[in-house]
This record gives C-alpha cells, structure tokens and sequence, in this order.
C-alpha cells in the first residue's frame, strides 16, 4: 500500500492560495468554517486523511493527472457557472429502478434528498422515468459479461434534447443498465458533456452480485438483436435496492454532479471527488468532500458549510430507526430509507459538526 501524503505547506496553499484576492476571501470566512477547513493541512487529523493507494490498478497509479488546487478552480474560465436563472439539477430516470420491496419513487426520492443536501441551497428536480426505447439509443449484449448494454454517446444526445432551457444547470441521465461507449470498450461507468452540462451515469455495477456467476442480469445467449426491438428490455434484470447500492449510488451522483461544477479528481485528501477504477477502490473514497474540494463547492454555490452537515445529517436519520437487512419495515408514509451503510458516514459529520459548532 502507498500513501499520498503531502506537506502541510502544499496542502494550506491548495487551499487557500497565496493570490492576495483568494487569501482575503479566505479571510472573510466564519471562523468556525476556517476551523474546520483548516483540518486539510493539520498533520494529524482525524477528519481528513491521506490518499492510499492499494494497486497499480488503482485511479492515480493508471491515470496520471495534474492537481486542481482553489485557485486553479477559482479562476477557471471553461468551468460552468450557476446563476440566478439556471439554478436546478435535473435527474432522469432511464429504464426501471427497485424490486417489488423499494418502488422507483422511493429511490429517486432518496437520491434526490440526499442530492440536496449535498448541493445545500439547490433543487434538484427528478424528471419522469423513461423506458429505454424513448431514446433511441443503440444497444448490446456484451460478449464477454453476457448483460445488457445502452449506448452512452446516443443518451447524451438524448439529454440534450430534454435539458429544460428555463431553469436548467445541469441535467444527469441513471440507469440500472450497463453502459459502453463505442463497439471497441467493454463497457464505462458514465460519459460526460461538461461544457453542455450533462451527464449519463450507470448504477449496474454496483449491484454486489453483479461479477459473480448467479448474476441475474446474465442473458443465456448472445445474439445479434435487431437494432428497433427494445421488448428484450422488458422485464429485464433490476437488482434489489439496499443499504450498500443507495450508498454507492449516492457517492457517484455526487461525483459526477461536481465534475459538471469543474471539480477535477481530488488527489489531495480522501475524498469523494477521487477517481475511481473499480468497485473496491470506489467503496474506499469517502462520501463527502475534502477541504480542498469543499471550499471549491462553496464558492461554486453559496452554502453555509454548518448548514450544509446538518442537511446531510438529516438525510441520514431521516426514518433511519428499525431498519431491518431485508427492508421489511415499513413506514406509515412509505418505506423506510436503508441507512445502516451510511453508520460511519453519520458519525463522520457529527464530528465535522463538533468542530463547526464550539
């Protein structure tokens, strides 16, 4: 295992920059925000941690890249820019989500939320659910995994189309199917337009059994499908919604929701704006943001950083009591939201919190 561990030095200027205009702004902070963002350069925290790489699979061994620190966030002319006008998020369901036990309204709710409370002072609008076959999009069963598979490129054309020109920021399509590229890629987790601000995201491998061999989104044979016959997506495969899928589902539209805010890969702390390779390095990143990356969202959108936890805590004990593995619970008002993956998290923002409110 390597660690990523930079000095104090480096880390308090990727921070807060020596540009005399940035260390104002900086200055100009509530002190209890200076507080807590100040962790990224204290050697010993135990809120904001180095990065460790496990393999040379891993993100920054396999895809050099160079940092973004707040200034060169800051001062970034291609990154795009709320205003007072084009403000919202835009989620749009393709395919269906949920079993018999998490209804698709349960879980974009959820998702929703939980969007909220991390882009604090935003709204965050989830569009109708659409089959696949509204867009149009090419499609395969991939020779080797055997599973369904949408094209990326054509749902991002699609998006384009739906993005509300009133209102919109950004709009992001998820999916629970698989997604690839081009004919030559075995597959990709999601593909981006950030100058367009759009987005297509798939969840389907975030489902635990999805490398294993009882996976059930496996076709018994491959074939050639005719291009405009979209019934093979009829009652195709969606895996349950638990604890550990919301979880996964949640860091990733939130990471890619920051790369349309111009947030590059995080290589200063843990963080969950870090690249990722594959599931066990995703599941390593943290669910929320560094100081580095926290003060670059700030600016991006205006939040009081106190405000923005406890949004984030509520989210978290929201219906969280008698949950059971199985979501055999229900609420009086609906289901109750699997939150037993995010017990660390929680703990987590409580102590942000303790130091945010001394």
């Amino acid at each position: 295992m390597k660690i990523i561990k930079h000095s104090e030095q480096v880390l308090k200027t990727a921070l807060i920059s020596k540009n005399t205009q940035l260390v104002k702004l900086y200055e100009n902070l509530e002190s209890s925000e200076k507080c807590l963002l100040n962790e990224a350069f204290q050697p010993n925290s135990v809120l904001f941690r180095p990065i460790t790489l496990h393999s040379e699979s891993d993100w920054i061994s396999s895809h050099p890249e160079p940092t973004q620190d707040f200034e060169q966030f800051y001062n970034d002319p291609c990154r795009s820019r709320l205003t007072s006008q084009k403000n919202a998020i835009y989620v749009q369901p393709i395919g269906s989500f949920g079993d018999t036990k998490v209804s698709t309204e349960d879980y974009m709710k959820w998702l929703k939320d939980y969007c909220e409370a991390f882009y604090y002072g935003l709204s965050v609008k989830i569009l109708e659910p659409i089959p696949v076959s509204h867009t149009g999009c090419g499609f395969r069963v991939n020779e080797y995994t055997c599973n369904l598979q949408i094209h990326a490129g054509d749902l991002l054309k699609y998006l384009k189309k739906k993005k509300p020109k009133e209102d919109a920021f950004c709009i992001v399509g998820i999916t629970m199917i698989d997604l690839y590229p081009r004919e030559s890629w075995n597959f990709v987790f999601g593909q981006a337009s950030l100058t367009e601000g759009m987005g297509i995201f798939s969840f389907a491998r975030y489902d635990s059994d999805f490398y294993s061999a009882s996976y059930k989104g496996r076709l018994q044979s491959v074939k050639k499908l005719p291009s405009a016959d979209y019934s093979i997506f009829d009652g195709y495969y969606t895996p349950a919604i638990n604890s550990m899928l919301l979880l996964r589902s949640c860091k990733t539209l939130t990471h890619e929701i920051g790369h349309i805010f111009g947030l590059h890969h995080c290589q200063w702390l843990q963080c969950v704006m870090q690249g990722s390779n594959h599931l066990e390095e995703s599941d390593r990143r943290p669910l929320d943001l560094c100081p580095i990356c926290l003060r670059k969202l700030q600016s991006a959108v205006g939040f009081h950083i106190v405000e923005r936890y406890q949004a984030l805590l509520g989210w978290m004990e929201e219906d969280s009591s008698g949950i059971d593995a199985e979501l055999g619970n229900e609420a009086k008002m609906g289901l109750l939201k699997p939150v037993e993956a995010f017990k660390e998290c929680r703990e987590w923002v409580l102590k942000c919190l303790d130091v945010l409110q001394k």
